[in-house]
């Protein structure tokens, strides 16, 4: 059982971009400098298999925000609007009495411009907002307050904006009404480079140790683009200790519930591929660490449950005490951080409903699901990959197709099948899906923005 808070505890999500499960200490990791996330993760509960529905920014963080899955909510690619046609999880906390706040990277807004002043009626019910849509320019990022004034937040993004959260919670701690905080990074998605140099020392490329499924002509590569993302991952690690220091500075630890996740992964050579989209382990796991004050330390810990991001919005307003809208589509997971048993042939939904840029030119659409052992993935032809991440973790023995694992791979097409039936997906080519929602995409399936 789980003690419970009074009156509402604050809701605090950290959350970074391009982060995959793999690249934290508490994760196995060796070549990683995470103290304050590991300290985080022993006084949390790890989902070890934590998986984005898609993994591309804008529909995973439109999943985040509603609990929705992309073909409901429509954001299947990067650069379009999220509409208000959900009730966010802003808005739930808003309607419980909340304060609102939002710092950092949105990507939600669509309007054609990464860098347009996003209005008050585009915020999904926000109240204090210190937000770029999109940037990616660590030392001169931009964004905007209540007003159409454009700010610049000084040296590293990360850094500047994790000040701002600890300035806002102190702020709020003060005030006997709850809060409910999103910190949105843009580390460690690339550039790898535009880190500050004290990090980017720490790890020289010949040194790091590379996952054996990065094959020998990418790991030149490799070695460059994790020294630099490592780097924004040790940095990011500073930043949470900036607002764990916050939190306890103001003496709201124990009314405090930390959320630390991200939206996808990031391939860095494996399997010879770089980037997102892509429907292995290091581009579809995430990390997922709830601390919940009142979870007794026989209850923390890992549990392998696939938790999806739809999942976390009714799991956290769960632990709250609170309501889950009716339009709601993932799964109240909070039953498992109290305790309770692990379901059975539970499995997460991903998926790639129109492949863009990188993926566009190698890849295709996919539909896949996630068990605590197994992957299986489907093309719109055929299945695709199969694989038995227990006994084959980095994922090298594609298994579809094997006679051994025929009852295996029946057994997963199955769940896929009802997991596409719940959510509505008829499983189409992606430009069936952008010509139903009214997107124009370019040549390389993205749909045009201006910076």
């Amino acid at each position: 059982m789980l003690r419970a808070l009074a009156p509402k505890p604050n809701v605090i999500i950290l959350h970074a971009d391009q982060l995959r499960a793999q690249a934290l200490g508490y994760s196995g990791e060796v070549n990683a400098r995470t103290p304050r996330i590991d300290k985080l993760a022993s006084e949390s509960t790890i989902f070890t298999n934590a998986v984005t529905c898609c993994p591309l920014c804008s529909p995973a963080r439109a999943s985040l925000l509603t609990g929705q899955y992309p073909l409901t909510h429509r954001v299947i690619v990067n650069d379009v609007h999220l509409g208000t046609g959900a009730r966010s999880i802003a808005h739930a906390f808003k309607d419980a009495g909340y304060d609102t706040a939002y710092i950092g990277k949105w990507h939600l807004d669509g309007s054609g411009s990464r860098s347009a002043f996003i209005p008050v009626g585009r915020r999904q019910e926000f109240d204090a907002w210190s937000v770029l849509e999109c940037t990616h320019d660590y030392f001169h990022s931009k964004y905007f307050g209540n007003d159409d004034l454009l700010h610049i937040w000084k040296g590293y993004d990360a850094f500047a904006q994790s000040k701002a959260a600890r300035d806002y919670i102190s702020e709020r701690s003060r005030d006997s009404r709850p809060f409910f905080l999103v910190v949105s990074w843009g580390p460690p998605h690339d550039p790898y480079n535009a880190v500050p140099w004290r990090y980017r020392r720490r790890f020289p490329p010949r040194r790091l140790d590379l996952r054996p499924n990065v094959p020998a002509e990418s790991r030149n590569r490799a070695r460059k683009d994790l020294s630099g993302y490592y780097a924004h991952v040790s940095a990011l690690d500073d930043c949470c200790g900036m607002v764990f220091d916050a939190i306890k500075e103001a003496n709201i630890e124990n009314e405090t519930i930390v959320v630390f996740t991200s939206d996808h992964g990031d391939m860095l050579g494996s399997h010879g591929l770089r980037g997102k989209q892509c429907p292995w382990d290091e581009s579809i796991r995430i990390p997922l660490l709830i601390k919940h004050p009142g979870l007794h330390d026989s209850k923390k810990g890992a549990i392998g449950y696939p938790i999806n991001i739809p999942d976390i919005m009714p799991t956290i307003l769960s632990l709250c005490g609170l309501p889950v809208p009716d339009t709601v589509e993932g799964r109240d997971c909070s039953g498992l951080i109290a305790g309770s048993e692990e379901p059975s042939d539970a499995a997460a939904l991903f998926a790639c409903y129109s492949p863009i840029c990188n993926w566009h030119a190698l890849g295709k659409e996919y539909r896949g699901i996630r068990t605590s052992r197994y992957t299986f993935v489907r093309s719109l032809t055929a299945p695709w990959l199969l694989y038995d991440n227990i006994t084959d973790p980095f994922q090298l023995d594609n298994l579809v197709g094997n006679s051994s694992f025929s009852t295996v791979q029946d057994r997963l097409e199955a769940m896929l099948t009802v997991k596409l039936r719940e959510t509505g997906d008829e499983f189409l080519p992606g430009e069936q899906y952008l010509a139903r929602f009214g997107y124009q995409a370019g040549p390389d399936g993205a749909v045009c923005y201006k910076n």
